[in-house]
């Protein structure tokens, strides 16, 4: 019997690769989408988009929980710009505690489906520094769900975040070699009405990146 995992996807290019990396270990995935009242809320349609592909659309689970009343993030607020540049610093499309809340969450329903695992797209090497993408926090937060959950306790709930100490170019190349569709995939920020991507943003611009690091061209199409 296959062992359950939940993966928090928001149908990026990282969780995307994620969900790749735990079909191919033989794991059986059950996909968590948080929406949370984000500006680039394009990315959970592109999610099922992934999910149909893998034949596992039907077993997604989507969760909305309302951060709109976190107005200093420029991923919700849209009376705020989302930078153009990086910035010094962590940058205004921080989420505030954002993957505390979702793993939380995810920690919840993995109790619920009793998955001893929950999968998390997390990066730490090209990224935009926020303190909730490091090791560090990864490691607090498997310490408190050892302790403070059922499934921790009686039996085991970790959390794993496998492109943690991987570069954007790594992580594009895993997901080649797992089959991983990047056309399905939205990372942008700050996305066109029609969904197409800025070009600019801090996401854009590490995925842009790790594509010309690899050597293959990025399949989205980009303002």
């Amino acid at each position: 019997m296959k062992k359950r995992v939940v993966i928090l996807f928001s149908g990026g290019l990282d969780s995307a690769t994620v969900l790749a990396l735990a079909i191919s270990r033989g794991l059986d995935p059950y996909p968590l989408t948080i929406v949370y009242g984000q500006r680039h809320s394009v990315e959970v349609e592109r999610s099922k988009q992934t999910l149909m592909k893998y034949g596992i659309a039907d077993r997604a689970t989507v969760m909305e929980f309302d951060l709109t009343l976190f107005s200093k993030c420029s991923l919700i607020n849209r009376d705020l710009d989302v930078p153009a540049q990086p910035v010094n610093g962590i940058p205004s499309t921080y989420v505030p505690s954002r993957n505390l809340i979702f793993l939380s969450i995810a920690a919840g329903f993995a109790e619920t489906i009793d998955a001893g695992k929950i999968m998390i797209g997390v990066n730490a090497v090209d990224y935009s520094g926020y303190p909730d993408c490091r090791p560090e926090f990864i490691e607090a937060f498997n310490r408190t769900v050892s302790t403070g959950t059922k499934m921790g306790v009686e039996k085991s709930l970790v959390v794993e975040a496998p492109l943690i100490k991987m570069s954007k170019k790594e992580i594009i190349q895993l997901g080649m070699s797992l089959g991983v569709d990047y056309s399905l995939t939205h990372s942008c920020y700050d996305p066109s009405p029609d969904g197409r991507s800025c070009g600019v943003c801090d996401s854009c611009r590490l995925r842009l990146i790790g594509f010309k690091q690899a050597g293959i061209k990025d399949p989205l199409d980009y303002l």
